[in-house]
Protein backbone atom coordinates (compact mmCIF):
# COMPACT_ATOMS: atom_id res chain seq x y z
CA UNK A 1 0.00 0.00 0.00
CA UNK A 2 1.37 3.08 -1.23
CA UNK A 3 2.24 5.95 1.20
CA UNK A 4 -0.20 9.57 0.25
CA UNK A 5 1.32 12.19 -1.25
CA UNK A 6 2.33 14.88 0.95
CA UNK A 7 1.98 18.37 -0.73
CA UNK A 8 5.53 20.75 -0.47
CA UNK A 9 5.56 23.49 1.67
CA UNK A 10 5.07 26.26 -0.02
CA UNK A 11 5.45 28.86 3.09
CA UNK A 12 8.49 30.31 4.81
CA UNK A 13 7.34 32.22 7.67
CA UNK A 14 4.69 31.16 10.08
CA UNK A 15 2.99 34.00 12.24
CA UNK A 16 -0.07 34.41 14.54
CA UNK A 17 -2.26 37.75 13.45
CA UNK A 18 -4.57 39.07 15.06
CA UNK A 19 -8.15 38.40 13.24
CA UNK A 20 -11.99 39.63 13.78
CA UNK A 21 -11.37 39.05 17.75
CA UNK A 22 -9.36 35.84 17.26
CA UNK A 23 -5.64 34.61 16.22
CA UNK A 24 -5.25 33.53 12.89
CA UNK A 25 -2.31 31.63 10.98
CA UNK A 26 0.02 33.59 8.74
CA UNK A 27 2.00 31.81 6.22
CA UNK A 28 4.13 34.23 4.49
CA UNK A 29 1.18 37.28 5.53
CA UNK A 30 -1.37 34.96 4.21
CA UNK A 31 -3.70 34.10 6.67
CA UNK A 32 -3.98 29.79 6.39
CA UNK A 33 -7.74 28.08 5.58
CA UNK A 34 -9.46 25.21 6.93
CA UNK A 35 -10.30 22.12 5.35
CA UNK A 36 -13.56 24.14 4.78
CA UNK A 37 -12.01 27.26 3.15
CA UNK A 38 -12.91 28.85 6.53
CA UNK A 39 -9.92 31.47 8.43
CA UNK A 40 -8.08 29.60 10.52
CA UNK A 41 -8.23 30.51 14.13
CA UNK A 42 -7.93 30.01 17.38
CA UNK A 43 -9.90 31.89 20.30
CA UNK A 44 -6.91 31.62 22.23
CA UNK A 45 -3.58 32.97 21.71
CA UNK A 46 -1.42 29.43 23.42
CA UNK A 47 -3.72 27.65 20.92
CA UNK A 48 -2.75 29.83 18.35
CA UNK A 49 0.83 29.28 19.41
CA UNK A 50 0.62 25.16 19.72
CA UNK A 51 -1.46 25.51 15.77
CA UNK A 52 1.41 27.08 13.93
CA UNK A 53 4.37 25.61 16.13
CA UNK A 54 3.21 22.63 14.11
CA UNK A 55 3.20 24.69 11.10
CA UNK A 56 6.13 26.19 11.21
CA UNK A 57 7.62 22.35 12.21
CA UNK A 58 6.94 21.11 8.78
CA UNK A 59 10.19 20.21 6.60
CA UNK A 60 10.25 20.06 2.82
CA UNK A 61 7.04 18.11 3.07
CA UNK A 62 3.53 18.82 4.68
CA UNK A 63 3.02 15.61 6.80
CA UNK A 64 -1.03 16.33 8.11
CA UNK A 65 -0.10 13.35 10.77
CA UNK A 66 2.01 15.34 12.73
CA UNK A 67 -0.08 18.29 12.89
CA UNK A 68 -3.02 16.89 15.19
CA UNK A 69 -3.75 20.30 16.64
CA UNK A 70 -4.58 21.51 13.37
CA UNK A 71 -6.64 19.24 12.18
CA UNK A 72 -8.94 19.65 15.13
CA UNK A 73 -8.97 23.10 15.50
CA UNK A 74 -9.61 23.23 11.54
CA UNK A 75 -12.66 20.47 12.25
CA UNK A 76 -13.96 23.14 15.50
CA UNK A 77 -13.80 26.30 13.07
CA UNK A 78 -15.75 24.31 10.55
CA UNK A 79 -18.06 22.79 12.37
CA UNK A 80 -18.60 26.35 14.38
CA UNK A 81 -22.09 26.80 15.18
CA UNK A 82 -23.96 24.86 13.26
CA UNK A 83 -22.45 21.47 15.02
CA UNK A 84 -22.04 23.06 18.77
CA UNK A 85 -25.42 21.85 19.52
CA UNK A 86 -24.37 18.37 18.54
CA UNK A 87 -21.25 18.26 19.85
CA UNK A 88 -22.54 19.33 23.29
CA UNK A 89 -25.72 16.64 23.27
CA UNK A 90 -23.06 14.10 22.70
CA UNK A 91 -20.94 14.55 25.50
CA UNK A 92 -24.35 14.83 27.57
CA UNK A 93 -25.61 11.56 25.52
CA UNK A 94 -22.38 9.60 27.18
CA UNK A 95 -23.73 10.61 30.81
CA UNK A 96 -26.52 8.48 30.59
CA UNK A 97 -23.97 5.09 29.64
CA UNK A 98 -20.91 6.61 31.45
CA UNK A 99 -17.82 4.30 32.22
CA UNK A 100 -17.36 5.04 35.32
CA UNK A 101 -20.85 4.52 36.40
CA UNK A 102 -21.04 0.62 35.46
CA UNK A 103 -18.91 -1.70 38.09
CA UNK A 104 -18.28 -5.49 37.51
CA UNK A 105 -20.14 -7.37 40.66
CA UNK A 106 -17.86 -10.12 40.08
CA UNK A 107 -14.47 -10.41 40.80
CA UNK A 108 -14.55 -8.50 44.53
CA UNK A 109 -11.12 -7.17 43.32
CA UNK A 110 -12.17 -5.61 40.13
CA UNK A 111 -15.12 -4.47 41.64
CA UNK A 112 -12.98 -2.96 44.66
CA UNK A 113 -10.45 -1.43 41.81
CA UNK A 114 -13.07 0.47 40.11
CA UNK A 115 -14.54 1.73 43.14
CA UNK A 116 -11.58 3.36 44.38
CA UNK A 117 -10.77 4.47 41.16
CA UNK A 118 -13.46 5.81 40.09
CA UNK A 119 -15.67 7.12 43.04
CA UNK A 120 -13.29 10.32 43.40
CA UNK A 121 -14.61 11.01 39.80
CA UNK A 122 -18.69 10.62 40.82
CA UNK A 123 -17.76 13.19 43.95
CA UNK A 124 -15.75 15.37 41.40
CA UNK A 125 -19.39 15.68 39.44
CA UNK A 126 -21.37 16.07 42.25
CA UNK A 127 -18.67 18.79 43.49
CA UNK A 128 -18.20 20.66 40.32
CA UNK A 129 -21.70 20.49 38.36
CA UNK A 130 -24.20 19.27 41.23
CA UNK A 131 -24.54 16.05 39.01
CA UNK A 132 -25.62 12.75 41.06
CA UNK A 133 -24.63 10.01 39.16
CA UNK A 134 -26.07 6.53 39.97
CA UNK A 135 -24.04 3.97 39.53
CA UNK A 136 -24.74 -0.04 39.03
CA UNK A 137 -23.51 -3.41 38.28
CA UNK A 138 -23.20 -5.50 35.65
CA UNK A 139 -24.36 -4.00 32.05
CA UNK A 140 -28.14 -3.31 32.28
CA UNK A 141 -28.70 0.22 31.90
CA UNK A 142 -29.44 2.52 34.97
CA UNK A 143 -30.84 6.06 34.42
CA UNK A 144 -29.60 9.01 35.56
CA UNK A 145 -31.89 11.86 36.85
CA UNK A 146 -33.19 14.78 34.68
CA UNK A 147 -31.57 17.52 36.85
CA UNK A 148 -27.97 15.25 36.70
CA UNK A 149 -28.18 15.62 32.29
CA UNK A 150 -29.26 19.10 32.92
CA UNK A 151 -26.87 20.03 35.51
CA UNK A 152 -24.16 19.09 32.94
CA UNK A 153 -25.89 20.51 29.68
CA UNK A 154 -25.84 23.78 31.93
CA UNK A 155 -22.40 23.36 32.36
CA UNK A 156 -21.36 23.33 28.33
CA UNK A 157 -24.17 26.12 27.40
CA UNK A 158 -22.27 29.12 26.77
CA UNK A 159 -19.02 27.24 26.08
CA UNK A 160 -17.11 27.42 22.38
CA UNK A 161 -17.08 25.31 19.38
CA UNK A 162 -13.44 24.57 19.86
CA UNK A 163 -13.89 23.50 23.46
CA UNK A 164 -16.84 21.40 22.68
CA UNK A 165 -15.55 19.76 19.72
CA UNK A 166 -12.45 19.15 22.26
CA UNK A 167 -14.66 17.36 25.19
CA UNK A 168 -16.30 14.95 22.79
CA UNK A 169 -13.52 14.02 21.51
CA UNK A 170 -12.13 12.91 24.53
CA UNK A 171 -15.33 11.62 25.29
CA UNK A 172 -15.80 9.23 22.81
CA UNK A 173 -12.09 8.04 23.20
CA UNK A 174 -12.62 7.29 26.41
CA UNK A 175 -16.18 5.86 27.07
CA UNK A 176 -16.82 8.82 29.53
CA UNK A 177 -17.96 12.36 29.80
CA UNK A 178 -16.96 12.41 33.67
CA UNK A 179 -13.20 11.71 32.58
CA UNK A 180 -13.35 14.03 29.85
CA UNK A 181 -15.02 16.85 32.43
CA UNK A 182 -12.09 15.94 35.04
CA UNK A 183 -9.39 16.89 32.45
CA UNK A 184 -11.37 20.65 31.45
CA UNK A 185 -11.62 21.69 34.76
CA UNK A 186 -8.14 20.50 36.25
CA UNK A 187 -9.39 17.73 38.37
CA UNK A 188 -7.20 15.26 36.58
CA UNK A 189 -3.98 15.39 34.75
CA UNK A 190 -4.35 13.89 31.01
CA UNK A 191 -2.60 10.54 31.66
CA UNK A 192 -4.30 9.70 34.51
CA UNK A 193 -8.22 10.19 33.33
CA UNK A 194 -6.65 8.07 30.16
CA UNK A 195 -5.61 5.25 32.87
CA UNK A 196 -8.72 5.34 34.70
CA UNK A 197 -10.52 4.45 31.35
CA UNK A 198 -8.00 1.32 31.43
CA UNK A 199 -9.10 -0.05 34.81
CA UNK A 200 -11.11 -3.46 33.44
CA UNK A 201 -8.28 -3.57 30.85
CA UNK A 202 -5.67 -3.11 32.88
CA UNK A 203 -6.86 -6.00 35.38
CA UNK A 204 -7.29 -8.47 32.12
CA UNK A 205 -3.73 -7.80 31.47
CA UNK A 206 -2.71 -8.66 35.04
CA UNK A 207 -4.80 -12.21 35.17
CA UNK A 208 -3.79 -13.42 31.28
CA UNK A 209 -1.12 -11.10 29.91
CA UNK A 210 -0.64 -7.99 27.78
CA UNK A 211 -1.81 -8.84 23.92
CA UNK A 212 0.24 -6.88 21.61
CA UNK A 213 -2.44 -6.41 19.14
CA UNK A 214 -4.97 -4.94 21.41
CA UNK A 215 -1.51 -2.81 23.20
CA UNK A 216 -0.93 -1.16 20.11
CA UNK A 217 -4.32 -0.08 19.33
CA UNK A 218 -4.21 1.06 22.90
CA UNK A 219 -0.85 3.02 22.73
CA UNK A 220 -3.01 5.25 19.46
CA UNK A 221 -6.24 5.83 22.02
CA UNK A 222 -3.77 7.31 24.54
CA UNK A 223 -2.02 9.67 22.06
CA UNK A 224 -5.04 11.21 20.49
CA UNK A 225 -6.61 11.38 24.51
CA UNK A 226 -3.68 13.05 25.65
CA UNK A 227 -3.43 15.72 22.57
CA UNK A 228 -7.25 16.26 22.91
CA UNK A 229 -6.88 16.75 26.25
CA UNK A 230 -3.89 19.66 25.65
CA UNK A 231 -6.40 20.98 22.91
CA UNK A 232 -8.99 21.75 25.85
CA UNK A 233 -6.11 23.22 27.79
CA UNK A 234 -5.07 25.41 25.45
CA UNK A 235 -8.36 26.74 25.29
CA UNK A 236 -8.21 27.63 29.28
CA UNK A 237 -4.90 29.31 29.63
Amino acid sequence: MSEPVRPKRFYKEVAVVAHEGRHAIALDGRMAKTQGRNVLSAPTLPLAEAVAAEWAGQGEHIDRATMPLTAMLSAAVDGGEEDLAAWREEIVRYIGSDLVCYRADAPSALAERQAEIWDPYIEFMRREFGAILVTTTGVMAVPQADATVSAVRAALEKQTPETLFGLQIATAISGSAVLALACWKGEAEAATAFEASRVDERFQEEQWGVDAEAKTREERLRADFLKSAEFIALLEA
